[in-house]
């Protein structure tokens, strides 16, 4: 009775490439899509006009479906007294590379809940799938998207965003386990987080709800997708396997980092950016956000101040500040070309026992 996954997404494997802003490149979202998985590219950071160009770069690599995904996280309150008391908790770490915090903070991601710009250019580019991150927008806008023949995906964490997101008529769901590397797709952080495991997820999603379920979260190898499969998952979505292949944008601090120890301990901070996200530990997690560290100025606010630091830092050779995102299932990564790990993973699959 349930659809294939070809029939749903137009691919040929159940493999999606998570969208990972900073990362992603079109060279890996079309080697995936290239080889039978669904490539990602996310344009959150970008104006109409940057996304338009991203997806240019994409077709021209891959005639084969695609995502691309964006921010729909509600603006959050962020006062200038908030501001200027963590820019001053920031002062000594600036100081450290003889420099000093910016003097205000911007808010540096604008969300896809208030760009029609962006929505306009997306009913001309017409991607075949696009995906929402951090809540939804307007259920008439994501009418008018798959009126245009493209599907919609919404990130959840929980039964609850589930059916917000049923509710809003999307057409699958990317079910976030608590495992998964980067930022907590929270409709609304405030009011905190489940913390549900990917499989616990799934098999929640699956039983209460009737739409298409993608697993996303600690899937590294075959036998991760095998098993997110047998739970009623259609797809899953898979990010930090893809981080050290030679067409994602991770730096040589990045790639040696996921490589090392840190791997194996990954955590969560909402210090880097204003929103819980998982990633390798540094002193963002252990020093700016720890003990007695000041309300946070909000998100984007919150990393607009981060990138300022860690500008500062990579100047000197220094990336004990970087946001270096990855899963619990880190320590699985390899290094590979992205047509070959995804070769792979289709063999380990398929594989008996």
């Amino acid at each position: 009775m349930q659809q294939s996954v070809t029939q749903w997404l137009g691919i040929e494997q159940p493999i999606i490439q998570a969208p990972m802003l900073g990362v992603s490149t079109p060279q890996l979202a079309a080697a995936v899509s290239n080889g039978g998985g669904l490539g990602s590219i996310s344009v959150a950071a970008s104006s109409a006009q940057q996304a338009r160009a991203q997806i240019g770069e994409v077709r021209a690599l891959t005639a084969k479906p695609f995502n691309v995904n964006l921010f729909c996280h509600r603006p959050m309150a962020s006062s200038p007294a908030a501001q200027a008391r963590w820019l001053e908790h920031l002062r000594p770490f600036f100081a450290e590379f003889d420099a000093t915090p910016p003097t205000a903070l911007r808010d540096i991601y604008q969300s896809f809940v208030a760009d029609p710009a962006m929505q306009a250019m997306l009913l001309e580019e017409r991607p075949a799938v696009v995906s929402f991150h951090f809540g939804l927008p307007e259920p008439a806008w994501i009418a008018v998207l798959q009126q245009a023949g493209i599907r919609v995906l919404a990130c959840v964490t929980s039964l609850a965003e589930a059916e917000l997101a049923q509710a809003a008529g999307v057409d699958g769901l990317v079910a976030q386990g608590i495992e998964a590397g980067g930022h907590r797709g929270l409709f609304l952080p405030e009011q905190g987080d489940p913390g549900i495991g990917t499989l616990a997820l799934v098999r929640l999603l699956v039983q209460r709800g009737t739409l298409p379920v993608i697993a996303a979260g600690g899937i590294m190898d075959g036998a991760g997708i095998r098993a997110a499969l047998a739970l009623g998952a259609l797809a899953v979505q898979m990010g930090t396997a893809f981080v050290l292949c030679p067409e994602s944008a991770a730096n040589a601090a990045y790639r040696a980092a996921l490589k090392g120890e840190k791997a194996y301990r990954t955590q969560i901070t909402t210090a880097m950016s204003g929103r819980p996200a998982r990633g390798l530990p540094n002193r963002i997690f252990s020093e700016v956000g720890g003990p007695g560290a000041p309300a946070l100025p909000g998100y984007s606010y919150t990393y607009d101040a981060t990138k300022a630091l860690q500008a500062v830092a990579a100047a000197q050779g220094c990336h004990d500040f970087a946001a270096q995102w990855a899963g619990q299932g880190a320590p699985l990564a390899r290094e590979l070309p992205a047509a070959e790990l995804l070769a792979v993973l289709v063999a380990e699959l398929h594989a008996e026992g």
